[in-house]
């Protein structure tokens, strides 16, 4: 079996190198080999390759930036992963799509399940809606996975940052009024690796039903909580100097951002454990396990 991977070198296409390596062949690019802002370009790339899954797990993930840079997140977000989603029809090939928790208005209470109404409040969600919306219609075999709060031990995320500035602040204000569930980009990668071994089987069996899944750790923080258990997990890891005495709770209004978030964006993961039979680490144990590699390195 042949994979093709984009975005090679973010968080979740690092991970995808290591955990599809036993599946078969994996053939990763990043955006300078296969460049998601220019959607013409990407089917001689492809038709080369000839895969039999393609993984997208490249996209325009700056939040903020959508805001004002509209047309390029649209390209990456929406319109190239149509693209591939047709080149996936046109090979046979299986395609899986990265979405997000942020398609969601956060005005709910209780975990989201697929079928909820979306209503993104945010550009970036928009854009990542409409790469769902042109996945479905592509008429590929293909699977969309949900997911929030993605972090890993490399690359520009809340983690890395908020071990930085432990570092070298003794007060850390964190907003503590938006819900949500941190998960680790190697967690992703696993269960993806298993999914597609599933899901070719079913393709094999003439069973396979494309469909969108929400796949996260398990239970719920704010971005308080994740910011206190890292603080800890530094702490009594002693690899890090951490200077920080304190975590304080703020509100949203306290950082001002260009792009709104949603308050309350926790994924139900149901559909995902039935159909693929596979269990999900709870947040805070997926968090040690990344710390474990973080104290390796």
């Amino acid at each position: 079996m042949k994979i093709l991977v984009t975005g090679r070198h973010g968080q979740v296409g690092s991970e995808l190198r290591r955990a599809l390596a036993p599946l078969g062949e994996v053939v990763a690019f990043d955006r300078h080999e296969l460049d998601l802002a220019q959607p013409r370009t990407l089917a001689a790339r492809v038709d080369a390759i000839r895969p039999d899954v393609i993984v997208n797990a490249a996209a325009h993930t700056g939040v903020d930036a959508a805001e004002s840079e509209f047309e390029l997140v649209h390209r990456v977000n929406a319109e190239s992963v149509g693209v591939l989603a047709g080149l996936a029809r046109q090979h046979d090939a299986l395609f899986v799509h990265y979405s997000t928790d942020y398609v969601f208005d956060g005005n709910g209470s209780r975990p989201y399940v697929e079928t909820d109404p979306v209503s993104p409040v945010n550009a970036y969600g928009r854009t990542k809606l409409e790469g769902e919306q042109a996945t479905a219609a592509s008429g590929a075999d293909w699977l969309v996975f949900r997911t929030s709060w993605v972090y890993s031990p490399r690359g520009r995320n809340f983690l890395r940052t908020m071990l930085r500035l432990a570092g070298e602040r003794d007060l850390l204000r964190v907003v503590n009024d938006q819900h949500g569930t941190p998960t680790s980009a190697r967690m992703i990668a696993d269960l993806t690796a298993h999914a597609i071994r599933h899901a070719q089987h079913e393709r094999a069996q003439r069973t396979f039903a494309s469909d969108v899944f929400h796949l996260t750790a398990a239970g719920a923080t704010t971005w308080h909580g994740f910011a206190s258990e890292i603080v800890a997990l530094a702490r009594r890891s002693g690899a890090f100097e951490i200077k920080a005495a304190e975590v304080a709770p703020v509100g949203t209004d306290a950082y001002p951002t260009p792009a709104r978030r949603p308050r309350y964006s926790v994924l139900d993961n149901t559909r995902f454990e039935r159909r693929f039979g596979l269990v999900r680490l709870a947040w805070r144990d997926a968090l040690e396990l990344v710390f474990d590699e973080l104290t390796r390195v």
